[in-house]
């Protein structure tokens, strides 16, 4: 019917941020339907725009907000949940059915994945007839050249051309997804008063930011329904009450994950194995609250889990270790490094050939292509996910040591307070120690000895005594963020010289994961005593108390 309209691809998919209309996110050439691997992505109201609090990296904020989400009740009860069916159904905020629809999160949480699941259930008459016509874009692989709406629809959907000026004028029957609004580099023109230099007419020719804000204002085809997708970063520069329904992805819970980790790997008892030893590492369980973490955690370790080679494959203990992988380049990681300083995500031919991997073979392996036009040769790339762009950033300092480019990164990471080089600072601690860096140095030859001397340097420079003596549970957050620095790096030397004897650490008021409990378990076991140690009111729970028992008897004083 309707659903198989020319032009509409319906997606096959291996996990959220992986999957694109063209299906370049293919790795090495699988591709596995989306009915195998999808797993449910739960879904809630969030009836107002956050401006987030750039404190910690995206993939961290995730865990610890849903770490909350789980374990405080008042929270879980007043959240409405949102099945992907009902998101254009009556919404109890904005006392309407809604037409404009936002959905936001972290990176990788599963935001593109849902809406693709979203398209192809429709196109399976699973839901929303009332649709006779979606229109899937995606922002990184939209101009900013002026167009009109028309032109833009066929540009991308060759096979409306004849037929479009009558679908368009039934817009109560016309759905606009979309995805990614936060990989566009100007701002929407939602700003202007009134209809003032907004399209009114679909051939009306207009840069496409105003396009899409004239759906949004609905001075445009009036009555037609619009879905975007974003990170929470670009939703403070937007006007609050634009949508009719804002909704957050929260994640994988526990049963999420255990049925992820079912489909992965298609085995009862290999996937109980695995998902068991994600577990006892709490670090890989909390990145498996986010669905990408949680397909790079089984693709690392599926080899470490079959019969043949299991025994063979040193198993991953840290961060660091998961991202194991043969044959980085060194010009794919200065790529990732220049990407990650000055904030970018996307790279075109011409960053690809600035940095001479153009013609990589690793091009596949790592990078997503994104065609500028559905009928043109031209793409840009990007990582597949955030985290590996910052793990290649990280790691091309070990190979290719240059004094002056270190300098720059771990002067950033030490003045950065929005969280941006959290997760790059782990994956750069990492390598320090002989045991992480060993399994990699068989395949991409001796790490600079001079990184491991600066990189140990600059965690030693970390002023504790400072940290220590934090009151607000913001600045608290900062002292377990260097613990977990201090557990990436797995140097108990260093941990023992910087937090010295008779330390006294004061968590009350912040909320401790289960991750947390574990980092702080490590550097308990460094030390030979601890003078106080003070949990009041850090909701470590059973699953955190018991990463921190066979610790606890080196605390003098514990309340």
């Amino acid at each position: 019917g309707h659903g198989a309209m020319p032009g509409l691809v319906v997606p096959v998919g291996l996990c959220p941020a992986l999957v694109s209309p063209r299906g370049h996110g293919a790795v090495a050439g699988l591709i596995v339907p989306v009915v195998l691997r999808y797993v449910e992505l739960k879904v809630v109201s969030d009836c107002h725009f956050r401006k987030p609090i750039h404190q910690e990296h995206e993939v961290l904020e995730a865990a610890g907000e849903l770490n909350e989400y789980r374990l405080h009740k008042k929270t879980k009860t007043e959240l409405e949940r949102i099945t992907p069916d009902r998101l254009f159904c009556w919404c109890a905020w904005s006392h309407r059915v809604p037409v404009l629809v936002m959905v936001s999160r972290v990176a990788g949480v599963g935001k593109t994945t849902l809406v693709q699941k979203f398209v192809f259930d429709w196109a399976r008459g699973r839901h929303y007839q009332k649709f006779t016509f979606v229109f899937f874009f995606k922002f990184r692989e939209l101009s900013e050249e002026k167009i009109s709406l028309e032109s833009l629809i066929c540009k991308n959907y060759l096979g409306l051309r004849d037929t479009l000026s009558r679908i368009l004028q039934d817009p109560e029957k016309l759905l606009f997804i979309f995805d990614g609004l936060d990989e566009r580099k100007s701002d929407l023109a939602l700003s202007r008063s009134g209809s003032q230099g907004l399209c009114t007419k679909p051939r009306d020719v207009k840069p496409v930011g105003v396009i899409i804000a004239s759906l949004l204002k609905q001075t445009l085809l009036k009555g037609c329904s619009v879905l975007l997708t974003s990170r929470p970063s670009k939703l403070a520069s937007l006007e609050a009450g634009i949508f009719h329904r804002v909704a957050s992805i929260v994640g994988f819970l526990s049963k999420e994950r255990e049925r992820y980790f079912t489909n992965f790997f298609r085995d009862d008892k290999t996937s109980r194995e695995a998902l068991a030893y994600v577990r006892d590492s709490q670090v890989l369980y909390t990145l498996c609250y986010n669905p990408s973490c949680c397909w790079i955690t089984c693709t690392a370790l599926q080899p470490c889990f079959t019969a043949v080679t299991r025994k063979l494959q040193p198993m991953p203990k840290t961060m660091t270790q998961l991202f194991d992988i043969r044959g980085i380049l060194a010009h794919l990681g200065w790529l990732a490094d220049y990407g990650l300083a000055n904030r970018l995500l996307v790279f075109d031919d011409n960053y690809l050939q600035a940095f001479d991997v153009q013609n990589s073979p690793f091009l596949t392996a790592f990078l997503v292509e994104n065609p500028k036009s559905w009928e043109s040769c031209e793409v840009t790339y990007s990582f597949f996910h955030l985290t590996l762009q910052e793990f290649f950033s990280a790691l091309v300092h070990y190979l290719d040591y240059q004094e002056n480019n270190l300098k720059f990164v771990l002067d950033n990471a030490r003045s950065c307070n929005e969280g941006n080089y959290e997760i790059f600072s782990r994956f750069l601690s990492g390598p320090s120690h002989p045991a992480t860096r060993a399994p990699l140095e068989r395949y991409l030859g001796k790490f600079s000895a001079e990184v491991t001397r600066h990189v140990i340097g600059w965690l030693s420079k970390i002023d504790y005594k400072k940290l220590q003596s934090a009151k607000e549970p913001k600045e608290k957050r900062k002292l377990i963020n260097v613990f977990s620095l201090l557990f990436e790096s797995r140097n108990s030397q260093l941990v023992f010289d910087m937090v010295g004897q008779d330390a006294c650490m004061d968590f009350s008021e912040l909320c401790l994961m289960p991750v947390d409990c574990t980092v702080l378990a490590y550097v308990l076991n460094c030390c030979n005593k601890i003078e106080c140690l003070i949990l009041d009111s850090c909701y470590i729970q059973d699953e955190g108390l018991e990463k921190l028992g066979s610790e606890l008897h080196k605390i003098r004083e514990l309340r």
